[in-house]
């Protein structure tokens, strides 16, 4: 005698083995995880965390592709163009999957909704605020009052138009009625050599980035992007975050790195990668190992939480945008 369908699906899922194993999916080859961006960058340096941890995990080896260009379009587009097969991920930035949307209104070649399948965030941080130490101002309030004092004259870099030191910037000038010059540069390493030689007087950037010469006495903190001060490493908790030195301004830079698959990969693959990317990035090691680097491990609860999150990104990083008045072609 057989069991009626209805009989059949009331059954818990533990006492049907077989169907739960034909839901399961699990790598059967080397995977790539794209990053792009340059070597040696936060974005790589998170990369390579994750890949080294994951392998463990997921019972593979895990290749690290460094793919880099047009503000991280190249890589995201060759992950959005992969088989959807989970053999292909993304480690993406909220600059390429939140704002290259507004910024390359013309030459996007996708888009971080359609062509994506969420999976989480595994990291969470802000960017700083740092001048070269030979420059007089200690504070920002010193700051500000130099850059009104001589519009124009005073130089920040970025690591490219559009990304979020410059959208830091533009959201700072606004805000305290000022103007710093914005001199892009393409990447944050140029940029930092010449904060180092006294070319540029200051610099937004993420914080992995700009540590090692905080650390070293060569660049000074004046504060951090988020509204409110970090504690997550050490040596900024004294640094004042936007609500101190520019209040009811409602600047709150949160920057982010989070995990895509090419859209249309299975539901099955596409939880299991949730599955593994929360393991890792909630055990205690990665956070030992990111947080002096100046980013807060995250998992989202599930890949539709992310997806929601994603959405509600995109107004945000839509405005910094406009306010900016930055394009990109």
């Amino acid at each position: 005698m057989t069991l009626s369908r209805r009989a059949l699906a009331a059954l818990p899922a533990l006492a049907l083995p077989g169907l739960a194993h034909a839901q399961a999916w699990a790598p059967t080859r080397s995977i790539r995880l794209v990053v792009p961006f340059a070597a040696g960058g936060a974005v790589d340096i998170t990369g390579r965390l994750l890949a080294e941890r994951l392998q463990g995990v997921l019972g593979q080896s895990i290749v690290v592709e460094n793919r880099g260009g047009a503000g991280g379009n190249l890589g995201a587009d060759a992950v959005a163009k992969a088989e959807p097969d989970g053999h292909t991920i993304l480690l993406g930035t909220a600059s390429i999957l939140a704002a290259n949307k507004f910024l390359f209104q013309r030459g996007m070649p996708f888009d971080p909704i359609r062509d994506f399948a969420p999976v989480t965030r595994v990291s969470t941080g802000t960017v700083l605020l740092v001048v070269n130490a030979d420059r007089p101002w200690r504070s920002f309030a010193e700051l500000v009052a130099a850059a009104k004092a001589q519009p124009g004259r005073l130089s920040m870099g970025s690591s490219g138009t559009g990304t979020p030191s410059h959208l830091t910037l533009a959201s700072i000038n606004r805000a305290a009625g000022m103007d710093i010059s914005h001199i892009p540069y393409r990447g944050g390493g140029p940029a930092i050599n010449d904060l180092l030689s006294g070319t540029i007087d200051m610099m937004f950037d993420v914080i992995p980035a700009l540590m090692p010469h905080v650390r070293s006495g060569r660049f000074r903190p004046l504060a951090v992007g988020s509204a409110e001060r970090i504690a997550y490493v050490p040596e900024l908790r004294e640094v004042p975050g936007m609500r101190e030195v520019l209040p009811n301004s409602g600047i709150d830079m949160q920057s982010w790195y989070a995990t895509v698959l090419p859209a249309r990969t299975p539901a099955p693959a596409v939880a299991r990668w949730h599955e593994a990317l929360a393991q890792v990035v909630r055990a205690p090691d990665f956070r030992e190992r990111l947080s002096p680097l100046g980013f807060e491990p995250v998992a989202d609860d599930s890949p539709a939480a992310f997806g929601a999150y994603l959405n509600s990104q995109l107004a945000v990083w839509e405005r910094l945008v406009k306010e900016s008045g930055a394009t990109l072609e």
